[in-house]
């Protein structure tokens, strides 16, 4: 049923519950009547509701990285790979020897 989420499904709960929450509260205070002894409320859900949906966009994010599946291998990517590491090992030992000679 649920294996096309893959990972992390507890972070897509809590992103889903905080969108809903939020949304909820983003509705409530944009459109229901909220006066209590003279003063207005409504304000407080509106800004309440945007902070969820603001922590609902870290649950989205955890999710997101945590369903990318892992780098290509060394086996994979082949001799572009090794040039790759050459490379950077060349330019990290001419960026020490550069720094140990000042």
């Amino acid at each position: 049923m649920c294996g096309g989420l893959s990972h992390c499904k507890l972070a897509l709960g809590f992103a889903v519950f905080m969108d809903l929450l939020g949304g909820s509260a983003l509705l409530v205070g944009v459109f229901a009547p909220l006066r209590f002894r003279g003063k207005d409320f409504g304000d407080l859900f509106v800004y309440t509701g945007a902070l969820f949906v603001l922590m609902s966009l870290g649950g989205w994010v955890l999710w997101y990285t945590g369903n990318i599946e892992g780098l290509s291998s060394r086996k994979e990517l082949g001799h572009i790979g090794s040039a790759v590491d050459r490379l950077a090992r060349n330019l990290s030992r001419r960026f020490r020897g550069y720094q140990s000679h000042r």
